[in-house]
């Protein structure tokens, strides 16, 4: 095992959604582990001010648009010579009506889908010639405990990162001769704007403080806590070192023991 500040030296690396909350905190362990990083994100300004402020590139991506994932891939051999890690972090996580199986609208469904799988499809797909060139890699797909258990409240979150674990699962046996390692991470809940935004727009439809909403919440998860990005970015981090060299095809848990609850 490589200990240190060095666990990813002489790896290039690309995070989508690398703008904010999760995306942010994998982009920097990447830096500060000696990869070379390149975030993407559709939210141009804080993805430059998280480039800087990380020290990795950033560039304007929409994940779900096809077109764009060539030249992505492109950019990134074109500044770092090689692709050794994709992160396909980006997501969608609608707030608000009509989101159970029943009321939930096809429009709402297929734009989570078209970010949530296809965007992750699109990221393996594009990844997958690269890093055979390179000798291999590591695919990371960010997923949820959402796809593990049920989610009435939220069919179509819970439905497309479940389609995500299922994809990383194909590819991993697709890439294994190649060397290029898949595997899904399924965070529980995590403190980033995308869970406290699901926080107060819970808050809202119940008529109670945000902070009642919060308890309940952590009362679920068995250790007690939410998570926070670093105890996500660490297992990333794990799956894109040489550490894991064997590992592929998982998914891996990091929800505080909350899907031994449900």
């Amino acid at each position: 095992m490589t200990h240190g500040r060095s666990r990813l030296a002489g790896k290039t690396c690309l995070v989508t959604g690398g703008a904010h909350g999760l995306g942010r905190a994998i982009a920097s362990c990447f830096v500060a582990q000696g990869a070379k990083v390149l975030i993407t994100d559709i939210d141009e300004a804080a993805g430059a001010q998280t480039a800087e402020e990380t020290g990795a590139l950033f560039a304007v991506q929409d994940v779900a648009q096809e077109k764009g994932w060539p030249d992505i891939i492109e950019f990134c051999l074109s500044e770092f010579g090689r692709l050794d890690v994709l992160v396909n972090n980006a997501a969608l996580a609608e707030t608000g009506e009509g989101l159970s199986p029943e009321d939930s609208s096809l429009q709402a469904w297929q734009r989570m889908f078209s970010v949530n799988v296809e965007g992750t499809f699109l990221g393996c797909r594009a990844a997958l010639p690269a890093m055979r060139k390179s000798g291999g890699g590591s695919i990371i797909n960010m997923a949820s405990l959402a796809s593990l258990v049920p989610t009435p409240f939220f069919t179509a979150y819970g439905a497309s990162k479940a389609a995500v674990s299922h994809l990383s699962m194909s590819v991993a046996l697709h890439g294994a001769a190649d060397n290029i390692r898949c595997n899904s991470v399924h965070p529980g809940q995590i403190q980033t704007p995308m869970h406290n935004a699901l926080i107060a727009d819970a808050a809202a439809k119940a008529g109670v403080p945000v902070e009642a909403v919060e308890a309940d919440f952590a009362s679920r998860i068995p250790m007690g806590k939410f998570q926070n990005p670093e105890d996500v970015a660490n297992i990333v981090l794990f799956l894109a070192s040489d550490e894991s060299a064997q590992i592929t095809g998982t998914q891996m848990v990091v929800d505080g023991g909350m899907q031994l609850s449900n």
